[in-house]
């Protein structure tokens, strides 16, 4: 995968943190920045962790891989997983849950680290998927840092100042992206398999 591709999925897994943190932003009475910065490093980590024990893993599954057939069903199945994942930001679109908007004084860390643990299920599968793709981490690690850091602060800056009703487009969004990635690796790799 080049860059371009690289970032494409990231962008659209990182869709749905700016939708959960926008849920979480329009919530607070104040954006505490100590706090911001917090979140921020958490959710780095919990990222990055995530998508390198996924990669991890299906690096090990593919080490034995040398035939053709064997590449290209790994790479089928990194699509798949994009593909999935896509249609998972869709259906949480479409079922465009409410939240009960409350002021609260700061972040409830603890509702805040359940929303970030059921997200980084996804990170882990696309993890798993770059490992079938044979991508280098260096480069998706770095997107995903700055991808994260900057659809935290934005997520909750946005949900602070407009409220939780941009999380739709959020998830269109990031689903579309993944859906196209998706599309890009099937395609890629057939005329690759093909040529």
């Amino acid at each position: 995968m080049n860059v371009m591709e690289e970032f494409v999925i990231i962008l659209g897994i990182s869709l749905d943190i700016f939708a959960v943190m926008e849920c979480q932003g329009s919530l607070v009475a104040k954006v505490e920045k100590r706090q911001l910065m917090v979140c921020c490093s958490i959710l780095v980590a919990g990222q990055v962790i995530a998508l390198g024990i996924g990669n991890f893993i299906s690096v090990l599954l593919c080490e034995g891989v040398t035939e053709v057939n064997e590449m290209f069903l790994g790479q089928v199945a990194a699509a798949v997983i994009f593909l999935s994942q896509g249609g998972r930001l869709f259906l949480k679109a479409w079922r465009n849950e409410r939240i009960v908007e409350h002021r609260e004084e700061k972040f409830d860390m603890g509702e805040f680290i359940k929303l970030y643990a059921r997200t980084s299920n996804f990170t882990f599968l696309t993890g798993f998927a770059f490992g079938f793709l044979e991508t280098s981490m260096w480069m998706v690690v770095l997107l995903l840092t700055v991808m994260t850091v900057l659809v935290t602060v934005l997520g909750v800056y946005t949900g602070y100042r407009l409220g939780f009703e941009h999380k739709i487009k959020a998830y269109l969004a990031g689903g579309f992206l993944l859906v196209a990635g998706g599309i890009d690796v099937i395609v890629g790799h057939i005329c690759n398999f093909i040529s």
